[in-house]
């Protein structure tokens, strides 16, 4: 039996597949674009677990070619453009609708007609409003509000996930992710906003001062390959008490936590520009409640400590230096 990844060769998407795959699943990586040589060699250790399929997943009559011989018995779907700039929403608002929304319905359209056993959809945290909630701490289970396009259609895919898992007899859940950082994060034709980390660790390889502009907060950070391992969990589970989890780190980091590892990190690392500053950085976003996630045994692995050594080790191992 094999487990299906759409997006598999995006950034989060990516880190899915090596995951299930080192864990013993046989994975169909699934994608519009081909599998680069960048996302081959991360993978390549793992190969031999590994399908790479090209297919656009707006196309029903595409999805339903893929050959019988996979036996696919579970489904990660992952695919998402990934942007949240007012300009992209008002330029190509149509297409982050037709392939956050749309293609979640021709998925499950697809996963209604297999022996599943599980459907997961990768949501986002982008589901909740921007700015914190009273208390703190965001849990899956109180209102929501998204504002953004980005925000919109993947809380509508929750609930279309959640629907046709009741109407089909389908096991289905959603997962929503905090801000990912780590390996293999590049800008592609369906990402188009780099994380913060992303660009410090790129000043840090490059010998450049990390630039931290006016209003630069601290966040919600999980290290991908984490949240890689925390999908997996929830996939593999064998009963799930809840239809949504937040998979996050479980606290909130200040901006001068960041800092601070960072330094410890690369002690030579140059910090410049007004948001480098002390002062007061105003609201911070919310964090997301790991108390569903953590019933299931989760754990993550790495603190920001870690996280951004391991980072930092495979830019310049890979080399990675974009």
């Amino acid at each position: 039996m094999a487990t299906l990844v759409t997006g598999g060769v995006g950034f989060v998407g990516s880190n899915i597949v090596r995951t299930l795959a080192e864990k013993g699943h046989r994975v169909i990586c699934l994608d519009i674009a081909p599998a680069p040589d960048m996302v081959r060699k991360y993978l390549e250790p793992w190969v031999s677990r590994i399908d790479f399929v090209q297919c656009d997943i707006l196309d029903a009559s595409a999805l339903a070619r893929l050959p019988d011989s996979f036996d696919i018995d579970k489904i990660v779907h992952a695919a998402v453009y990934t942007s949240t700039l007012e300009q992209t929403e008002r330029e190509d608002g149509r297409r982050i609708v037709d392939v956050n929304f749309g293609a979640t319905a021709n998925m499950l359209e697809f996963a209604r007609r297999l022996p599943l056993k599980r459907f997961l959809y990768v949501s986002s945290g982008g589901v909740y409003r921007r700015r914190g909630y009273p208390g703190g701490a965001m849990t899956e289970d109180m209102p929501l509000l998204p504002t953004t396009l980005y925000g919109i259609t993947k809380f509508a895919s929750e609930g279309l996930t959640q629907r046709y898992g009741q109407l089909h007899g389908m096991d289905t859940v959603s997962v929503r992710l905090s801000s990912p950082y780590g390996p293999m994060e590049r800008a592609t034709g369906y990402r188009l906003l780099m994380g913060m980390l992303y660009n410090w660790t790129r000043g840090v390889v490059r010998g450049e001062p990390i630039y931290v502009p006016e209003g630069t907060q601290g966040g919600d950070w999980m290290f991908v390959t984490d949240k890689a391992e925390a999908i997996r969990t929830v996939l593999d589970a064998p009963a799930l008490n809840h239809n949504v989890y937040n998979i996050t780190q479980g606290r909130p980091l200040s901006l001068e936590e960041l800092m601070a590892a960072f330094r410890d990190v690369e002690p030579g690392v140059e910090f410049a520009g007004p948001g480098a500053e002390p002062g007061d950085p105003g609201p911070a976003r919310g964090y997301m409640d790991i108390s569903r996630l953590r019933e299931l045994g989760f754990t993550p692995r790495h603190d920001i400590h870690s996280g951004v050594r391991e980072y930092i080790a495979w830019r310049r191992a890979f080399p990675f230096l974009d």
